[in-house]
C-alpha cells in the first residue's frame, strides 16, 4: 500500500489508538472507535481507488485547464467528533434513544411473530390446496430461510451506507409480502412471498443489535440487547397462541393469520421512517455536507467519504465477509450451539401441538396454551441473566473499564444445564398421555425456556464484544447458520417424534444439549488465547496494528 495516501498525523492517530489498545487502557465503546474505524478503513481501501482510477483514467478538467495541485494536510479539512458532541449517537437524549429502542423492538417482534405465527395455519392449507404436511411445512421453512440469507446482504451493507435506508427499505418490503401471502391465491405464491418476506424482514434481526451497539455505551447496551432477545425469543412463542385460535375462527381464517403479520409490520413501518440515522460515520458524512453547503469550502470531508467501492468490490470484501467469518474457531461454535437452541424452538412449533393436541387431546389453540410456560422460562431466564450482566458491568469497572467478553459466558453455562434437564424432563412425562398429568409436562417448558433465553442472549453480547469492529458482518454470520438449521426443523421435526416417540426424541435432543454444555466452559478458559489469534477478535494483549484484519476491511 502507498503509505503517502494518508497523512502523518492520521498514522499516528492511528498508531495511538493501537498503542492505547495493546496496553489495555482503553474503552472498546469509546467515541475514538469509530474515527480509529473509518481510518483503518481508508488505509485499506486507498490502494483499491488508486487501481480503479489507473483503469478508467483521470478526466479532464474542461475549458483547457490545467489540474489543481492537490490538497495538503488532509487531515485539517476532515471533520470529526467532538468531546461529547451532541451529534453522536452515544450522547442523544434519553427520549431519542427511548424512542429508537422501541421502533427496534415492534419491528423485530413483528418479523419474529411472521416466523412463527403462519405456522398455525397448516392443516387449513393441506386442506384448501390439497397439499401434504412436509409441503405446507414449507411455509415455515422458507420465511426462516429468508432470515439466514438476508442478513448476508444486510449486514456487511449496513455497515458502508448506515442503518436507517437498509431498516426502512426492509420494514417496507416486509410488509408488502406479508400482505401478498394473506391474499395469494394458491399455494406457490404463498411459498415465494413468504420466503422474500423472511428475506427482507431478515434486516431487523441482525441490524437492531447493531443499531443498540450504535447508540448505547456498554453498561446499557447489554440491557438493550436483553430486551431485544425478549422479543424475538417471545414472539415465537406467544404466536401459536394467537394463531391457533384465530385459524379455530371461522369468522377469521388462516389469512388473517398473515394480515395480523403486516399489521404489526406496517405499524413498525410508520414508526421506523422516524427513526434517525444511528451509525457514527454516516453521521460525520452528513455534518460534512452541511459544513461544506455553509461554507463553500468543498475539501471539507468526512473519513467515510473516502471510501469509493464498486458493486464486485462490495460483493468480494464485505457480502462474502460473513462467510469467511464463520472458518473462525469462536464465531462458528459459538454460533453452532446458538444455532442448535434456535433449531428447537421452531421444531417446537411442532412439539408442542403434538403433545398436548395429540397426547391430550386438546383442541387448537388450547394445545398452544403451554407456551406461556415457556414465556415464563425465558423471563426468568432473562432476569438471571440481567444479574449477571450487572456483576459483569462492577468486575469492569473494578479492572479501570477493562471488557472481558467471556464473562458473558456465565449465564450460558447456567443455561446449558437448565435446557438439557428440561429437555429430558419434557421427554420422560409427555409421551404417556393421560396417565402424567398434563401440567407435568408444561412446567418442564419453564426450564427449556430458562435455558433457551440464558444461551442465546450471551451469544449475541459475547459476539458483539469479540467482534467489535466487524459486529455486524459477525452477527449475520451468526444469523445465517442458525437461521438454515432452524428452517430445516419445521420439515422433519414431526416425522421424528412420530417415529421415535415423543420421550425417545427428546432424549436425543437432551443427549445433544449435555453434549454442548462444555462449549462456554472451553471459550470461558481459553478464549481470550483464541481472540489473540484470531483475525477478526478484538485482543487485550496482540497489539493491534500486528492483526492485519483487526479493523473493518
Amino acid at each position: 500500500m502507498n503509505s503517502g495516501t494518508i497523512s502523518t498525523a492520521e498514522t499516528l492517530n492511528i498508531d495511538n489508538f493501537q498503542d492505547a489498545i495493546s496496553k489495555n487502557n482503553f474503552d472498546p465503546h469509546d467515541e475514538r472507535l469509530q474515527l480509529a474505524r473509518s481510518q483503518s478503513r481508508r488505509l485499506s481501501n486507498t490502494e483499491s481507488l488508486f487501481k480503479q482510477a489507473s483503469r478508467q483514467g483521470i478526466p479532464s478538467m474542461g475549458h483547457n485547464k490545467e489540474m489543481p495541485p492537490p490538497i495538503l494536510h488532509r487531515s485539517n479539512y476532515e471533520v470529526s467528533y467532538d468531546l461529547n458532541d451532541p451529534l453522536h449517537p452515544y450522547n442523544w437524549s434519553f427520549p431519542i434513544k427511548a424512542y429508537i429502542l422501541f421502533v427496534c423492538l415492534i419491528t423485530s417482534f413483528g418479523v419474529a411473530m411472521g416466523s412463527a405465527l403462519f405456522a398455525s395455519s397448516q392443516p387449513s392449507l393441506m386442506i384448501e390446496f390439497n397439499i401434504s404436511w412436509t409441503v405446507s411445512a414449507l411455509v415455515t421453512s422458507l420465511f426462516v430461510l429468508g432470515f439466514a440469507s438476508g442478513p448476508i446482504v444486510w449486514g456487511p451493507l449496513s455497515e458502508f451506507y448506515g442503518r436507517k435506508i437498509p431498516f426502512v427499505v426492509s420494514n417496507l418490503g416486509f410488509v408488502c409480502f406479508s400482505f401478498g401471502v394473506a391474499t395469494a391465491k394458491d399455494i406457490q405464491t404463498i411459498m415465494l412471498c413468504r420466503f422474500f418476506a423472511g428475506f427482507i424482514g431478515a434486516s431487523n434481526i441482525v441490524l437492531v443489535p447493531s443499531i443498540m451497539t450504535d447508540i448505547f455505551r456498554n453498561e446499557n447496551k447489554n440491557k438493550a440487547l436483553g430486551v431485544f432477545a425478549m422479543a424475538i425469543f417471545g414472539a415465537p412463542m406467544i404466536s401459536p397462541i394467537l394463531g391457533g385460535f384465530t385459524v379455530k375462527n371461522d369468522d377469521l381464517g388462516w389469512r388473517w393469520t398473515g394480515y395480523f403479520i403486516a399489521i404489526v409490520g406496517s405499524f413498525g413501518l410508520v414508526l421506523a421512517l422516524f427513526v434517525p440515522e444511528t451509525l457514527a460515520d454516516v453521521i460525520l458524512i452528513q455534518k460534512a455536507e452541511k459544513l461544506r453547503r455553509a461554507t463553500g469550502n468543498w475539501a471539507i470531508h468526512a473519513p467515510q467519504e473516502s471510501i469509493k467501492l464498486s458493486i464486485k468490490e462490495i460483493v468480494k470484501t464485505q457480502i462474502t465477509k460473513p462467510l469467511r467469518m464463520l472458518t473462525d474457531p469462536i464465531l462458528f461454535f459459538i454460533s453452532l450451539y446458538n444455532s442448535f437452541v434456535y433449531c428447537l424452538l421452531y421444531m417446537f412449533l411442532t412439539v408442542i401441538p403434538l403433545i398436548f393436541g395429540e397426547t391430550y387431546g386438546w383442541s387448537r389453540g388450547v394445545s398452544e396454551l403451554p407456551y406461556i410456560s415457556m414465556f415464563i422460562g425465558t423471563f426468568i431466564g432473562g432476569i438471571i441473566v440481567s444479574l449477571l450482566e450487572k456483576r459483569n458491568q462492577r468486575i469492569t469497572e473494578r479492572n479501570g473499564g477493562t471488557l472481558v467478553p467471556e464473562n458473558h459466558l456465565i449465564s450460558m453455562m447456567i443455561g446449558s444445564f437448565f435446557f438439557a434437564g428440561g429437555m429430558f424432563w419434557l421427554g420422560w412425562s409427555g409421551g404417556f398421555g393421560d396417565d402424567v398429568l398434563w401440567l407435568v409436562p408444561t412446567l418442564a417448558l419453564c426450564p427449556v425456556g430458562i435455558g433457551l433465553i440464558a444461551i442465546f442472549l450471551p451469544c449475541l453480547t459475547y459476539i458483539t464484544d469479540c467482534y467489535l469492529f466487524v459486529s455486524a458482518s459477525a452477527l449475520s454470520a451468526n444469523t445465517l447458520l442458525r437461521s438454515s438449521m432452524a428452517a430445516a426443523a419445521p420439515l422433519f421435526s414431526r416425522q421424528m417424534f412420530e417415529n421415535l416417540e415423543i420421550k425417545w426424541a427428546c432424549t436425543l435432543l437432551g443427549a445433544i444439549a449435555c453434549a454442548l454444555i462444555p462449549v462456554p466452559f472451553l471459550f470461558y478458559i481459553y478464549g481470550d488465547y483464541l481472540r489473540s489469534k484470531s483475525k477478526y477478535c478484538i485482543s487485550f494483549e496482540a497489539p493491534m496494528h500486528e492483526k492485519e484484519n483487526q479493523h473493518e476491511v
